[in-house]
């Protein structure tokens, strides 16, 4: 065992299979025999050079590709995400199938590929489908692949993603959105570990890490009948809770001051700070889109804000109605003294979401699909709230 990383290349008079195969096994990289060849040695020692740059390549991303999809690519240190923490580092190594749960924008994905970075299958892939955006037809198609002429439009074999994913892991985004005859099929692959491709006749052997992720309550979905109850106790093996950012508000200023930096950087732009009014402005906003809506946020203010001092003025639209601050004013003239943000009285969490809500509805002419973009939450979930205030009397026809 050598304790120095160095490329060892053996010189000997003797060419013959045995000799290398010893070379080899004393721990050469490589072997010559005599006379040596000059030209020939130059051209090892560079080949075992680039070997070695590359090695350094590798390594470099490999450390790269921890900082974006490791643990270190997720920011928090309340309590709250200290605890998600420790149980991320006590399920990554196992083999056990993960359910994430979260609101839209929590960073339901960024924990299961932080989970994958930090499992022995690392060096395998990692796949991520939204079982909510695909029609049932194309996801089966994508999930287990299909053979040539299984359908119109199968000109050619296709390999799904439980195939692509064999040794690696498979995210499932948006479980509760998998239409019934697919959870019937899922449960079965995880029972079973096999899979057919549609069209096909062939069982195929698959060995994938499952973490699959929702914003929803399944036990209610169960109830509805709309989530198969044994396919729910299959992926209930280890169960992670993602808090919404309203509840960790002590992370609301490392995770914006960190999207301030990385977008400033990207956009060519120079350092931003956030005001102590700032801070204490974002951290009273309920934040109804998460994480997301936060770094839209400050991409927004990356974009339009030219001072070197981010002010609770220069917050976006959205989150100034919500909080009750008026924008920056226009220059006065000369002589005049410039209107001053006013604050208003303290409101509840709830009035708080309910007000970015209807503020993003109203800016968006009524669109409700633009306004749930704009939020960074799930159409659904834009519904169901509009349908609760339009029953308190918050929102008309």
């Amino acid at each position: 065992n050598r304790g120095i990383d160095l490329a060892v290349l053996l010189v000997t008079g003797f060419g013959s299979i045995e000799s290398a195969v010893e070379a080899m096994r004393v721990g050469a990289d490589d072997y010559l025999t005599k006379p040596v060849d000059l030209y020939e040695l130059r051209k090892r020692v560079m080949t075992h050079l680039d070997k070695r740059r590359l090695a350094e390549k590798v390594e470099e991303l490999q450390g790269e590709l921890d900082k974006r999809y490791g643990f270190e690519s997720i920011i928090g240190h309340s309590a709250a995400m200290e605890s998600l923490f420790e149980q991320m580092r006590l399920v990554a190594p196992t083999k056990s199938s993960v359910l994430i749960f979260g609101e839209s924008g929590t960073g339901k994905e960024l924990v299961a590929h932080a989970l994958h970075r930090s499992s022995p299958r690392r060096e395998e892939r990692f796949l991520a489908i939204n079982c909510g955006a695909i029609p049932s037809d194309i996801l089966e198609s994508e999930l287990f692949g299909h053979e040539r002429g299984s359908f119109t439009g199968a000109i050619g074999r296709k390999i799904g993603k439980f195939e692509l994913a064999h040794r690696g892991t498979l995210f499932l985004d948006e479980i509760s959105e998998l239409y019934p005859e697919l959870q019937v099929k899922l449960l079965r692959v995880l029972e079973e570990r096999r899979i057919m491709r549609v069209g096909g006749s062939e069982l195929i052997d698959v060995d994938f890490r499952l973490v699959a992720a929702t914003n929803k309550d399944l036990e209610k979905e169960i109830a509805a009948g709309r989530f198969r109850e044994d396919l729910f106790y299959r992926l209930k093996v280890v169960t992670l809770q993602i808090p919404p950012l309203r509840d960790r508000q002590d992370d609301i200023p490392l995770i914006a001051e960190h999207y301030l930096k990385l977008i400033s950087k990207e956009h060519g732009r120079g350092p931003k700070r956030l005001s102590r009014e700032t801070v204490t402005a974002m951290q009273s906003y309920p934040w109804p889109g998460n994480v997301r809506e936060l770094k839209n946020a400050m991409e927004s203010i990356v974009v339009f804000h030219r001072g070197d001092t981010v002010e609770p003025a220069d917050l976006p639209a959205e989150i100034r109605t919500v909080l009750g601050v008026e924008a920056r004013p226009a220059p006065s003239p000369r002589g005049e003294e410039p209107a001053v943000p006013v604050a208003q009285g303290p409101k509840t969490m709830a009035d708080i979401e309910r007000d970015a809500i209807l503020a993003a509805l109203e800016n968006a002419g009524g669109r409700r699909v633009e306004a749930a973009r704009r939020l960074e939450i799930g159409l659904r979930t834009l519904q169901r709230k509009l349908k609760e205030y339009k029953d308190q009397g918050y929102l008309e026809e």
